[in-house]
């Protein structure tokens, strides 16, 4: 096992995977990577400073020049150059952007450093669609969320009904189905689950019991090492 015990949480947009995470990362102490929010904070970055998403060089310089930071004491809080954009990145438009953005060779490769910082002791939780293949492919615990298209439509309708953003349940349905042909089909790092990763199928189970499955198997996996850790996850 290396020195900082790495556990990623991989699969499609509404598998639960940011919720789990969170919580994960919170019961170990583990620091917490949200890939998916670098890659739509990318997006929003290049809506604002007129960057067209098409122009992947463009996009790039761009991903290896924004001041991107998470706030440790408000969770999910992401402030780009200065300005809050928590609500914007949480967008449909937000994770249309993302889903393009991450399709470009050039910005991953401009991404990979920055997140592969992130894994510090005593050890980090990585959310995203190819940190199990691509960006920790040496963690000690893979695992990879899928729910039903239409659980996932669900859910994500919730989340954002619930921070106040309107959103209309077939068009939720159809961007999700479009969106996940273009992340599985795409030519760099599409998303699928790595050979070694653990499927779990969430379409019915609570948040409780995914958190749970997946702790006893960090427990272990890592013994001792995570239990009762203590000490802020930091960005």
């Amino acid at each position: 096992m290396s020195v900082v015990p790495v556990i990623t949480i991989d699969g499609p947009s509404g598998s639960g995977k940011g919720a789990v995470a969170s919580r994960l990362a919170d019961e170990l102490g583990f620091a917490l990577l949200d890939s998916g929010a670098l890659y739509r904070v990318l997006g929003i970055a290049a809506l604002r400073a007129g960057v067209d998403v098409g122009d992947e060089q463009g996009v790039a310089n761009l991903a290896a020049a924004m001041d991107v930071k998470f706030a440790s004491d408000e969770p999910g809080k992401v402030i780009l150059n200065g300005e809050d954009v928590s609500l914007a990145i949480r967008t449909d438009q937000g994770s249309d952007l993302a889903s393009r953005v991450a399709a470009m060779a050039a910005a991953r490769e401009a991404l990979l450093a920055r997140q592969q910082r992130f894994r510090q002791l005593p050890g980090l939780v990585a959310d995203g669609r190819d940190m199990g293949t691509v960006v920790f492919p040496d963690a000690e615990l893979k695992i990879y969320l899928t729910a039903s298209l239409e659980e996932r439509a669900q859910r994500r309708y919730k989340q954002l009904i619930d921070k106040g953003i309107s959103a209309i349940l077939p068009d939720l349905l159809r961007d999700l189905k479009v969106r996940d042909e273009r992340d599985s089909q795409r030519a760099i790092s599409p998303l699928r689950p790595a050979e070694d990763a653990v499927v779990l199928d969430t379409t019915t189970m609570s948040l409780d019991a995914v958190v749970q499955e997946v702790l006893t198997m960090a427990h272990d996996r890592f013994g001792e090492s995570t239990e009762g850790q203590q000490g802020e996850p930091q960005p």
